[in-house]
């Protein structure tokens, strides 16, 4: 079992990192392999609803940032975990660009468990949760929590580190993930099979 970790921050080794290190090392612990993804710090489109990517699912048109490679990587994960920074009290501009693309390029998302995880100073951290979580229950994807919200708090990652509840909400965070991927395997091993899921139903609200 793999567990794919994304660090939407623009600092490759800064605060969000320091938040997801702490909770890939308790998934190791719990012997589940990890990979932290940087999504870097060059320019990422944002969609433009081309529908190419409804063609050729788990790509999307647009393949001069990296977004595709996190697709790849994500087509052999059984779990996700999103990181990023709280900027204007919502997640970087980077990070929404890339998980608006991500998700709606992507294929096979559900039932595979999500997580998130944001960083910040001071404050926004709830809404930046709140608009995180959203993909995952629009993906149809358990949605893995802690005993807090999924949230470190500083402006450095020395700082960071000494957000202890944080950081215990971190660890606590990995081995709940640990727990359900665990689940879900021993699932499908006894011969659990998956929802059956109805042809998708669109409707716009008009007068």
């Amino acid at each position: 079992m793999k567990v794919l970790l994304i660090n939407g921050s623009p600092n490759i080794h800064g605060c969000t990192y320091t938040a997801l290190e702490e909770v890939e090392k308790v998934l190791n612990e719990e012997q589940i392999s990890t990979e932290i993804f940087h999504i870097g710090n060059k320019p990422i489109r944002g969609c433009m609803d081309c529908g190419v990517c409804s063609k050729f699912p788990g790509k999307c048109a647009y393949d001069d940032d990296t977004v595709n490679k996190a697709l790849e990587l994500a087509a052999e994960a059984d779990g996700f975990i999103f990181g990023a920074p709280v900027h204007y009290a919502s997640a970087s501009g980077a990070m929404t660009s890339f998980l608006d693309r991500f998700f709606y390029s992507g294929d096979g998302f559900s039932y595979k468990p999500g997580a998130a995880v944001v960083s910040c100073r001071r404050a926004g951290s709830t809404a930046s949760l709140d608009q995180l979580n959203k993909y995952f229950t629009i993906a149809g994807m358990p949605v893995v929590s802690s005993t807090y919200w999924n949230m470190v708090h500083g402006n450095t990652p020395e700082e960071v580190r000494q957000d202890l509840e944080g950081m215990q909400v971190m660890r606590t965070l990995g081995r709940n993930m640990a727990w359900m991927l665990k689940c879900l395997e021993a699932g499908k091993k006894s011969g659990v099979s998956l929802p059956v899921q109805e042809e998708r139903i669109f409707t716009n609200f008009i007068r």
